[in-house]
C-alpha cells in the first residue's frame, strides 16, 4: 500500500516520523513524503538529535538511527507537493508532529487542510500523532463547514505534557515548546462537538516511553478509520496499530 506522509521543510519530530516509516516499510508498504514544494529535502528538529537540553528530552538511540537511514532513502529526497498530489492515489495518510517553529508551515497550511478534507472523505486510514492532530482539527468538511474531527474520539499532545516541557526548558530555550499561544489540547477540544466525551487524554505519564518491545507506557485512540496518539513515547504502538488499521481496511475493501 502507498501511504502519504506530509512534512514541513524542517523541525518535525524525529521519532514520530522515523518509527512509523521504519515499521511501515518493513511491513512492505511504500511511504511517500510530501512537502509544500516538490523535491524539497526536509530535515528533522536538530535539537531532538542532540538531546534538546543537557542531553535530555531528545529522541532515543533507535529512532535516531532509523532517521539517519531515512535521510538516505529516495522517498526523503523525491518528495511530492502536498497541494498538487492526487490524494486518491494513496491508501493511507500519516500526520506526524513536532513543536519547533518550522512546524507552523505544515500545521497551518490551508492547502494541506484542503487535501486532508479530500482524503478524509475517502474513509481510508488516517493516523495523527502529537501536533499532527492539529491539521485535522483545523481542516473542515466542504459539506458541513465543521472540523473533520467534530464527531470523532481523539487524543493529542496533552496540556500537562506541553506545559511541563515548556516550563522545564523556558529558562534556556524560550518558547521552543510552545508552537502556538494556545495549547494543542485546547485547540483540538474546541474542534469537537462534545469534548468531555470525545477527547481522551490517556494515562498520566511524563518520561516513560513505549519501545519496540514494550507498549506498557504507550497510548493510542482508534475511532473507525482514524487513529491518534499523544507524543513520541507512543510512536511504536501508534505505528503497530496503524498497520492493524491498514490490514482491516484492506480486508473490508
Amino acid at each position: 500500500m502507498r501511504i502519504l506522509m506530509p512534512l514541513p521543510d524542517r523541525d518535525f519530530d524525529v521519532t514520530e516520523v522515523a518509527v512509523p516509516w521504519r515499521l511501515l516499510t518493513e511491513a512492505g508498504h511504500h511511504v511517500v513524503m510530501a512537502t509544500e514544494r516538490a523535491g524539497t529535502r526536509p530535515a528533522a528538529d536538530p535539537r531532538l538529535l542532540t538531546g534538546v537540553l543537557l542531553g535530555r528530552l531528545g529522541a532515543a538511540d533507535e529512532p535516531r538511527r532509523w532517521y539517519e537511514q531515512l535521510t538516505r532513502a529516495p522517498e526523503f529526497t523525491d518528495t511530492v507537493s502536498w497541494e498538487r498530489v492526487d490524494v486518491a492515489e494513496f491508501d493511507g495518510m500519516l500526520l506526524p508532529g513536532g513543536h519547533a517553529p518550522g512546524m507552523r508551515q505544515y500545521l497551518g497550511s490551508v492547502g494541506l487542510q484542503r487535501q486532508l478534507a479530500r482524503f478524509w472523505a475517502l474513509a481510508r486510514p488516517v493516523g495523527a500523532i502529537c501536533h499532527g492532530v492539529l491539521p485535522l482539527a483545523r481542516a473542515t468538511s466542504p459539506g458541513t463547514g465543521r472540523s473533520l474531527l467534530a464527531d470523532r474520539r481523539t487524543t493529542c499532545l496533552p496540556t500537562y505534557m506541553e506545559r511541563t516541557a515548556y516550563l522545564s526548558t523556558a529558562w534556556r530555550l524560550g518558547r521552543y515548546y510552545r508552537t502556538y499561544p494556545a495549547y494543542v489540547e485546547d485547540e483540538v477540544r474546541r474542534a469537537l462537538e462534545a469534548p468531555a466525551r470525545q477527547f481522551v487524554r490517556g494515562p498520566l505519564t511524563f518520561t516513560r516511553r513505549g519501545t519496540a518491545d514494550d507498549d506498557t507506557p504507550a497510548f493510542v485512540v482508534r475511532d473507525g478509520n482514524y487513529l491518534s496518539a499523544r507524543w513520541p513515547g507512543d510512536a511504536y504502538l501508534f505505528a503497530r496499530r496503524y498497520l492493524d488499521l491498514l490490514r482491516s481496511w484492506s480486508d473490508d475493501s
